[in-house]
């Protein structure tokens, strides 16, 4: 990008800041700087930052949390643009969240109001937006059980969109975000009205379970992997074969743990540089404190292919990568 660009750039968006090390706003702490960084307080932020972007032939990124991303050790060399629109509205039987809204606070505002459907929620360290581009799920629940409707940006059309839950091409941890490009500004989610006792008392068991299964104490994008979903009779028997005494509650599923997956293949604790493999959770890659995006990649690529040769399942990635 050269300094006439970032010129001009900055001519129309006099608050953006230069080479911001994206490692301040991930999860994992890791990331080099972003060319041009700059925090959208409303969705017209985004649209007119975005606009000008596409004029100067700037590419950009929007990303909320940062729970689940892998930046890159260079950077990003374009326009990262962070959300921070949050807003939260409650009615009789829905709550209508900003895609900015951190979900597990969304979890317990709604449980405080006897809104009940989104206790699971409170497992999910990023954004709203960020569980509806991935359709994020835990502790039995997911966000296409009670979306309504998504307020967002279809960015190849320059329309904005409503899109029912039907439309919105929820799969397991995918979406029609995934494949077309969209700003996500808000949800409806239809909730259930009941007694907040039962919904707190919830939160707080999800909420012991997160802390003694998860390294919470360290650096991390969350799940790495997605779990390994068989697709028929046949491939379930392949497995048994390849994986032996599957759990049986995974085998209701028609789902094998990527965790229970890594850890039978003896990686719990394994090691590259300042990335380590979870001794608590195998499907969690920590920064043990001076880990870079290279040395993630490393052990994330060495776990992968682990699995594959001990039992010919290939895990497919859960954690996006930027500036790669």
């Amino acid at each position: 990008m050269s300094p006439e660009t970032i010129s001009a750039f900055k001519k129309q968006f006099p608050d953006v800041v230069e080479n911001e090390p994206m490692s301040k706003h991930t999860n994992l702490r890791i990331g080099g700087p972003a060319r041009l960084f700059i925090i959208a307080n409303e969705p017209s932020v985004i649209l007119d930052a975005a606009a000008v972007a596409r004029k100067l032939d700037i590419p950009w990124i929007v990303f909320g949390g940062g729970s689940n991303m892998l930046v890159s050790d260079s950077g990003y060399d374009g326009l990262a643009i962070q959300i921070a629109f949050r807003d939260v509205k409650l009615r009789q039987q829905t709550a209508t969240v900003e895609a900015g809204a951190i979900m597990s606070a969304v979890a317990r505002q709604t449980a405080e109001a006897g809104l009940g459907g989104l206790e699971w929620a409170v497992g999910v360290p990023g954004t709203v937006g960020g569980a509806i581009y991935g359709n994020a799920g835990c502790y039995g629940g997911e966000v296409k059980d009670s979306l309504v409707s998504v307020d967002c940006y279809d960015i190849k059309t320059g329309k904005p969109e409503v899109y029912p839950n039907a439309k919105c091409a929820f799969g397991y941890r995918d979406s029609r975000f995934k494949r077309e490009p969209h700003v996500i500004f808000r949800a409806t989610f239809k909730l259930t009205p009941t007694d907040p006792k039962p919904l707190k008392k919830r939160i707080e068991e999800i909420l012991q379970m997160r802390k003694a299964k998860q390294p919470l104490e360290f650096g991390s994008a969350g799940c790495m992997f997605k779990n390994f979903v068989f697709k028929d009779e046949s491939e379930l028997e392949r497995l048994k074969q390849d994986v032996k005494e599957i759990p049986a509650d995974m085998l209701a599923k028609k789902a094998i743990s990527a965790g229970w997956l890594i850890q039978q293949a003896g990686m719990l604790g394994e090691k590259i540089g300042g990335a380590q493999v979870s001794e608590k959770h195998g499907n969690f890659i920590i920064n043990l404190g001076d880990a870079t995006a290279q040395d993630v990649l490393m052990l994330t690529s060495k776990v992968k292919m682990k699995v594959r040769d001990d039992y010919n399942i290939m895990l497919e990635d859960e954690v996006q990568l930027i500036g790669f």
